[in-house]
Parts: structure tokens; C-alpha cells; sequence
């Protein structure tokens, strides 16, 4: 069975062919950083534009990758929501013609579905498991008992931990994304020179937020532009921003898991790639007896891959749940649970 995945929830124009659930024979991935580095952040309308000059090339390219044909393909799987959403109608407009015009059935995929399975083009994970989906637009706390069974645990009430990244990345003027530069720019720092607050909210809550230390970041450097705190570097500032976002993370992982008493732990999404968050996670993970899992770099940054493995298990899960293109549509705001 071949799967055609297509991914334009953000700013990543992606295309993979899937065989039979497990085998990647493609994964075609056309990042948009050169355009939006120039604003420090992603615009919206930019985004979509790429998209529609982009799609048709890289969906042919992960056919030809594939050694496949349009017309060898059994399933369209494509991003129906959440993200920006004119560049998921680009996506989902275009899985529609190709659904249409081949006269092969399509799938909408929840892109955090996407992300949560990603672990499943490297392993197969026994479920239950806890899933950490932390990302630029994401940091969701999920329990997963089943394929297309989740309960949402906690979640970020403001700022995504990715967010914060960049935007902290901004205010040390370091180029977009801010991700992977303040890793960079940590791995010279000493995260211990400054203690920034880290948020639990109340007692109990698995709920993140990363605001307030975006704010006390924010503060710090202007004392520093002051006269203050002089001697902490820029490096210093990174390695403790970085340092506050992963104890958090990782201390409402291990919580979950706890409260819920599965000893199996996915970590996913774009900032999942973060080298200090995976080390964390393995250190408490063995602490506490569990068993820690991360896709490889390349399937946690938005990708065609994770959705085509989604929608090639909503498929065999229930073959209902296939789309009308004439009905299906775009949804910004689209919920997992």
C-alpha cells in the first residue's frame, strides 16, 4: 500500500511516499527559513504564496524519489489542521485535485497525530504512552492508550515552548529560527550564572507556561543594558533560558507519567530536536524506571513522513473515516482529543 503524504500546516512544504505503514521510500521536505529570517518570525501570507509556488515540484519529487507514479499511489493522506490556514488550504485544496483527477481516496490528518506517531517510521511503541508534542506552535501533554485515543493532560496556556525560543532568540538578536542558535550559543554559557522562573502554575496543573520567562528574559536584558548584571554573557542568558524551559518540561513529563502510571514516554516536534531536552529526559526517564523514545531530528520538524504514518493508520483503523473532498476543509484551530 502507498501513501502520499502532504504537509503545508506552516511553513515546511512536504511530500513522502509510505509503504505499507512502516517503509519510507520518500520524504521531501521544502523549508521556508530564507524567506521569513528577514522578519524573525513566520508571515503568514508569505508562507502560503511559497506553498502554492512549491507543492506540485515537491510532490512530484517524492513520486520520482519513490520510484512510483501518481497513479500507483492507494492513499492521499494530507494536513487538515491545526496551523496557518492559508497555507493548510494549499495542501488540502491540492490533495483534493490529486483525489479527484487519480480518483484515489484521501484522508485528512490531525498534524499533532502526526507528530505524536512520528516514533512509528523508526519503532513500533506499545501504547499506552505519554507524548510530549513541543513544538513551535505546541506543547501538549498527551496520554496515548490507542491508535486515534487521546486524552489531552496538560498544555501550554500562552507562549509554545518553541515560540519562546525564537522570540528570546530575537532579543539576543540571533537569527530565526531561535531554536537551534540558542542551543548554539548555550553550548558556551553557564546556565547556573542566572536562575530564571519557571512556571508550574497550581498544584497539580500539567499545564505549561513560558510567557513570564520570556518577559524576565526580557527584563534582564534591559538592567543589563542599565548597567546591571554586565558580567553574564549572551551565552550565559541562552544556557539559563534553555536551562528554565527544560526542567519544566521534563518535571510535567515525569509528572504525567506518574499520575497516569505508564512507564512509556515519546518526546516529539520541532523542539524535541533540542539536544539538552533529550538528554534531560533520558536522565529522569532511567531515574524513575522509564522508557524514553525521540524520533530521529528529520521526522521531528514538520514533515510529510509523520502524516502520511497517520493517515496509513486512521486508514486501517477504520476505513470510514476516509474524506469527501468535496466537504473536507481547512481548521486552524484543530483539536486532537
Amino acid at each position: 500500500m502507498l501513501v502520499l503524504g502532504l504537509e503545508t500546516s506552516c511553513d515546511e512544504t512536504a511530500a513522502a511516499v509510505l509503504k505499507d505503514g512502516d517503509t519510507l521510500l520518500s520524504n521531501v521536505i521544502n523549508d521556508q527559513i530564507g524567506i521569513h529570517s528577514k522578519y524573525g518570525g513566520i508571515v503568514p501570507e508569505l508562507a502560503g504564496r511559497s506553498h502554492i509556488e512549491r507543492v506540485h515540484r515537491v510532490i512530484e519529487e517524492a513520486v520520482q524519489e519513490a520510484g512510483a507514479e501518481l497513479t500507483d499511489l492507494d492513499l492521499i493522506a494530507v494536513t487538515m489542521g491545526p496551523g496557518l490556514i492559508g497555507s493548510l488550504l494549499v495542501g488540502l485544496n491540492t490533495a483534493k485535485g490529486l483525489s479527484y483527477g487519480l480518483n484515489t481516496p484521501m484522508i485528512g490528518v490531525n498534524h499533532l497525530e502526526g507528530h505524536l506517531l512520528a516514533i512509528f517510521l523508526q519503532k513500533k511503541i506499545q501504547f499506552p504512552f505519554i507524548a510530549l508534542i513541543v513544538s513551535g506552535g505546541h506543547t501538549d501533554l498527551y496520554l496515548a492508550s490507542d491508535f486515534g485515543h487521546y486524552k489531552l493532560l496538560g498544555r501550554t496556556r500562552d507562549d509554545a515552548a518553541g515560540e519562546s525560543f525564537d522570540k528570546v532568540g530575537k532579543m539576543l538578536g540571533l537569527p530565526y529560527p531561535g531554536g537551534p542558535a540558542i542551543e548554539k550559543l548555550a553550548q558556551n554559557g553557564n546556565g547556573k550564572a542566572h536562575k530564571f522562573p519557571r512556571a508550574y502554575l497550581e498544584k497539580g496543573s500539567l499545564d505549561f507556561s513560558f510567557s513570564g520567562l520570556k518577559t524576565s528574559v526580557r527584563t534582564f536584558l534591559q538592567q543589563r543594558e542599565q548597567g546591571k548584571h554586565i558580567t553574564l554573557t549572551d551565552a550565559d542568558i541562552a544556557a539559563g533560558f534553555q536551562e528554565a524551559v527544560v526542567d519544566v518540561l521534563v518535571d510535567k513529563l515525569i509528572a504525567a507519567c506518574k499520575k497516569e502510571n505508564v512507564s512509556r514516554i515519546v518526546v516529539t516536534g520541532g523542539v524535541a530536536a533540542n539536544g539538552p531536552l533529550r538528554e534531560a529526559v533520558k536522565t529522569a526517564a532511567q531515574s524513575d524506571g522509564f522508557e524514553a523514545s525521540f524520533p530521529d531530528k528529520i521526522f521531528c520538524t514538520d514533515n510529510a513522513a509523520m502524516i502520511a504514518c497517520a493517515g496509513y493508520h486512521k486508514f486501517v483503523r477504520d476505513k470510514n473515516l476516509l474524506a469527501d473532498f468535496k466537504t473536507l476543509d481547512a481548521k486552524a484551530n484543530l483539536p486532537l482529543e
